[in-house]
């Protein structure tokens, strides 16, 4: 296989290639159709599937497996010419055989590539650390969850409801005199402030007592999802039966007990500080990566194809159904369920589709500027940390793994660390 011609098309980030296959190639492909599809073809005076491909040929004309070898050969054969001119292919438009014979084909292809981007001043990047210091006030409100997850609802009988509270209730709605369907509940549950009600019916509520009897007006809004109730003044008939309220257990030694393995409260404000200093560092350290990845994307410069963001959406749908089929869903019930088609789940993914095209060109071409090389050492780290990760031999992730799709992804790291380490943090 050998790339005959290369040149730029018109339209920007295409190329036009022309690919000749040779005589050996091809007839290794033609063969191979043949071993597949002798078995469904009758000649007679043979057994089906018995017919010599000398006598196929014959009958059905010399060319009657080019199409089909043909299709075998494109993809490698692309793969090799675009290696050749030095492009990476994001999408191929058009592709047309031009002459095919027993010494080979010929055939013309139009691809999109990825594009020759332009990055400055990516060196000396300013970025604003956040604060890893553990003040007094995060140990308390870390403590104050820790209460909130512990708490218990306890019946209060000698105030009225307040906002927080959780009220039970019967309650029957009208709208002019008449009931509606759906405006009825018994020994309801409702959280007051929630705002899981109609606006005005939980505030109506606060200030009443137990076993108190009495009714409320509220507007439905426009918006509301029954037609009929849009916009519509309601009176609704109240019982509170029961006023229920979150009770927080006390801070002492006994509370350390229960929710941790520590045995006072000092040993446990201590252990929460080393937790919450190393999320703040995480946090920290998660948004500098930020800044700096958002800054790269504002400096990159240049015409990035629309094929490439469509190609990463559609690799983040193919990790999605991956995860879904791990969790015993199919992708079709998923979209039944929520509505949606392909199209549609693309859609959710395309600004973070571009985010990761844009920051791996970026880094990419400051790769390409700093004449980053990644070492065969660095390769066989890089394989030793994924066959560890997912507990395989390393021969079976080298396998797996092409050498040359690793040594990308390893150069655009050093890329990002060499950008990191001359950032200037503040």
């Amino acid at each position: 296989m050998a790339l005959k011609e290369s040149k730029k098309a018109e339209q920007a980030n295409t190329y036009e290639l022309v690919v000749n296959v040779d005589g050996e190639t091809f007839e290794k492909a033609i063969n191979a159709v043949y071993k597949r599809q002798v078995k469904n073809i009758s000649i007679q005076g043979f057994r089906k599937g018995k017919a010599p491909r000398r006598v196929v040929e014959k009958m059905y004309g010399s060319e009657v497996f080019y199409e089909d070898a043909m299709q075998d050969c494109y993809p490698e054969a692309l793969y090799e010419a675009a290696k050749e001119a030095d492009v990476k292919i994001v999408k191929v438009e058009t592709l047309e055989a031009v002459e095919a014979g027993k010494d080979g084909f010929t055939f013309k292809a139009t691809v999109v590539v990825e594009p020759d981007m332009e990055i400055k001043d990516y060196l000396g990047i300013e970025v604003t650390k956040k604060s890893t210091e553990v003040t007094d006030e995060l140990v308390d409100e870390e403590i104050e969850k820790v209460r909130d997850r512990n708490s218990r609802m306890v019946t209060v009988e000698d105030r009225a409801a307040q906002d927080g509270d959780v009220a039970v209730i019967d309650f029957e709605g009208f709208v002019d005199g008449e009931a509606f369907e759906g405006g009825k509940a018994e020994n309801y549950n409702l959280k007051l402030g929630s705002g899981n009600f109609i606006p005005g019916f939980e505030e109506q509520i606060i200030g009443h007592n137990t076993d108190e009897e009495f009714s409320i007006t509220v507007t439905f809004p426009e918006d509301y999802q029954a037609e009929e109730l849009k916009g519509k003044e309601a009176e609704f008939k109240i019982k509170l039966h029961e006023i229920k309220a979150k009770e927080l257990p006390e801070v002492d030694d006994d509370f350390v007990k229960d929710v941790s393995e520590k045995e006072t409260l000092d040993e446990y404000k201590e252990e929460l500080k080393e937790t919450i200093a190393k999320r703040l560092t995480e946090e920290a350290d998660k948004d500098v990566d930020d800044q700096i990845a958002n800054k790269l994307m504002e400096l990159l410069e240049g015409e990035i194809p629309e094929a490439m963001y469509d190609n990463q959406a559609s690799e983040m749908v193919r990790d999605f159904e991956m995860r879904l089929r791990a969790q015993g869903m199919d992708m079709n019930t998923y979209m039944q369920y929520m509505g949606m088609d392909v199209n549609g789940l693309k859609g959710m993914y395309k600004e973070e589709a571009e985010k990761r095209v844009k920051l791996r060109l970026a880094l990419e071409t400051v790769a390409k500027k700093e004449n980053i090389e990644v070492t065969d050492a660095d390769l066989d780290e890089e394989y030793q940390k994924m066959a560890d990760a997912y507990k395989m031999e390393i021969d079976k992730v080298k396998a797996a793994v092409p050498a040359d799709s690793l040594t990308e992804d390893v150069k655009v790291e050093k890329a990002l660390k060499l950008i990191k380490d001359k950032a200037e943090i503040k």
